[in-house]
């Protein structure tokens, strides 16, 4: 039998759960505070637990204590073993009524091992990756492709609108995966034309900060050159909000999913030794912006100094 759920401290207000805590998580988290959620929390890392405190949440001891309190639930998980031990431990607690959301960006074949396992126990599980950086994810400025059971999801659309600009029911399960890889290749392949552009404007002797307010208005803009080009001009990618060794994650997938598909991707091929070299050079830790400084090795550019108020890494000084 499934234990009893523990009501909110605020009778008034609906309980969600969010289990991990990391870059996107502690945003969704916030935000659903933000947004008058009773919201309890579990990350194995204590620092994530404290942070979801200091926010208003309330941070639990385990996966299965945050099912003891809500129903409706926010995974945010970095990897398929993460994913793995957690379904277990919520299976093995009782999930029966549970609807969860998957958020992360994993192998389709992860998420529907956890789905059987889910619902062998009783619960719902949706996959709902989310389109978006982490600085995105703080204001509230998130893509949900979901996909799964169409009452599942709309059972859990206003946790959806606690955290997410906007919502697109996408289909059977699987296909937010499936859409999400599509975005990210888009991602890659911006990502580095923002800091090509950025670098052309500079070497032919614009200010690159006028480059990106004035490209991103017209023709030419993306939400990369929007988002991180700001961070290529301060040399701020220190402040990751996604990094480098995260996102050769992400990379993996694509190329599987296009290998698998059959599909030509020539702009994507040609980013893979970017991202590679940003590696190389040490760069794991950054925010995927950071292909600016390979960029700039390229050419043999001397870096220039960080903005006004930040340190050699990228980081907001503490003085």
């Amino acid at each position: 039998m499934a234990a009893s759920k523990i009501p909110p401290a605020n009778p008034a207000a609906q309980c969600a759960g969010v289990i991990g805590l990391g870059i996107m998580g502690s945003a969704v988290s916030a935000n659903l505070v933000r947004a008058g959620f009773a919201v309890a929390g579990y990350d194995p890392v204590p620092a994530a637990r404290a942070r979801l405190k200091r926010a208003g949440g309330t941070p639990c001891a385990s996966a299965a204590a945050v099912a003891q309190r809500c129903n409706l639930i926010v995974l945010s998980l970095p990897s398929e073993a993460a994913l793995d031990a957690v379904v277990a431990e919520l299976a093995g607690a009782g999930a029966h009524g549970l609807v969860l959301a998957e958020t992360s960006t994993l192998p389709v074949s992860a998420k529907e091992r956890a789905r059987k396992a889910l619902a062998a126990a009783g619960a719902v599980l949706l996959d709902c990756p989310l389109s978006g950086t982490g600085a995105q994810a703080l204001t509230r400025d998130l893509a949900v492709y979901a996909s799964g059971d169409p009452r599942a999801i709309r059972t859990f659309a206003p946790v959806f609108e606690g955290f997410a600009r906007v919502r697109y029911d996408v289909g059977r399960f699987g296909n937010g995966m499936r859409m999400k890889l599509v975005a990210n290749l888009l991602v890659a392949i911006h990502n580095v034309s923002a800091a090509e552009a950025i670098m052309m404007g500079a070497r032919s002797g614009l200010d690159p900060a006028q480059v990106v307010r004035v490209v991103a208005d017209g023709a030419g803009g993306s939400r990369m050159l929007q988002v991180r080009g700001p961070m290529m001009v301060d040399r701020a990618w220190g402040e990751a909000t996604m990094k480098v060794s995260t996102w050769q994650k992400d990379m993996r997938l694509i190329a599987e999913a296009l290998a698998a598909s059959d599909t030509p991707a020539p702009l994507f091929a040609a980013t893979l030794p970017i991202y590679n070299a940003a590696m190389a050079l040490g760069h794991g830790g950054d925010d995927t912006g950071a292909v600016y400084a390979v960029l700039e090795g390229m050419v043999g550019a001397t870096p220039a100094a960080p903005a006004a108020g930040r340190n050699k890494a990228g980081k907001r000084s503490r003085t």
